[in-house]
C-alpha cells in the first residue's frame, strides 16, 4: 500500500489534474484496495464494490481539474465514494424490483449486448445534451427528424452554410465526448485488471 507525504499528494494531485496518466495511476495503486475494503463494507457485495470503485475513479479522471483544488484526497475519495455507491444501492434494488415484476408477467430482461448498446446510445444523448442550444436544435432536426440543410436554415433563418457548420461541430463534439469516454473506462478496467484488487 503506498503512502504520500501531504505536499507529495497535492504535487500528484496537480499532475492528474493536468492530465498525466502516470500520475493517475499511482493515485489509483495507492487508495483502490483501501476504497474497495471501505465501499464494501457499505454495499456488502464484490461485484457492486468492484463497480463502485471503477465508476468513481472514472468519474476523478474525467474531473480531473476538480483535484487542482482538492486539500484532502482521502476525504475527498471516500464523500465522493460513499454517495456514488448509496446510488448504486438503491439503483440495485429498483432493479430487483423491475426484475421481479418482469418475472411475474414472463418478460425476458434485457441481454448483456443490448446493455452494452444502451451504454453507447446513453454516451451519445449524453453528449447531445451537452451541445449548446443551437448545435443541439440543428443536430436533432437533422439526425432526429431528418429534415435536409436547406429545410432546417428555413425553420431557423439561417443560411444553408452556417446549418452545415453547426452540423459538423456538433458531430465532431459528440464524436469527442463518446470517445474521451471510451479511453476513461478502458483505462479504468486496464488499470483494475493490472492490479487485481479483488482475490477471488
Amino acid at each position: 500500500m503506498f503512502e504520500f507525504t501531504q505536499s507529495d499528494e497535492k504535487e500528484l494531485l496537480l499532475q492528474v489534474a493536468e492530465g498525466n496518466e502516470f500520475a493517475f495511476r499511482r493515485l489509483f495503486a495507492a487508495y483502490h484496495q483501501r476504497l474497495g475494503i471501505h465501499i464494501l463494507r457499505i454495499t456488502q457485495s464484490v461485484e457492486l464494490a468492484e463497480e463502485v470503485v471503477q465508476d468513481v475513479f472514472m468519474k476523478i479522471w474525467m474531473t480531473r481539474e476538480a483535484l487542482a483544488n482538492v486539500d484532502n484526497f482521502k476525504a475527498y475519495l471516500f464523500v465522493l465514494s460513499k454517495n456514488h455507491a448509496l446510488n448504486c444501492l438503491r439503483k440495485v434494488s429498483r432493479e430487483q424490483l423491475q426484475l421481479k415484476k418482469l418475472e411475474e408477467t414472463n418478460i425476458v430482461p434485457f441481454t448483456t449486448e443490448a446493455q452494452a448498446s444502451d451504454h453507447y446510445y446513453n454516451l451519445i444523448d449524453e453528449a447531445i445534451d451537452k451541445l449548446p442550444p443551437q448545435q443541439q436544435k440543428i443536430y436533432l432536426m437533422s439526425r432526429h427528424s431528418r429534415l435536409k440543410y436547406h429545410e432546417i436554415a428555413d425553420e431557423l433563418e439561417l443560411s444553408r452554410e452556417t446549418v452545415k457548420k453547426y452540423l459538423q461541430i456538433a458531430t465532431a463534439s459528440i464524436k469527442e465526448y463518446v470517445h474521451e469516454h471510451r479511453e476513461a473506462i478502458a483505462l479504468i478496467m486496464a488499470l483494475v485488471h493490472f492490479f487485481h484488487f479483488f482475490k477471488k
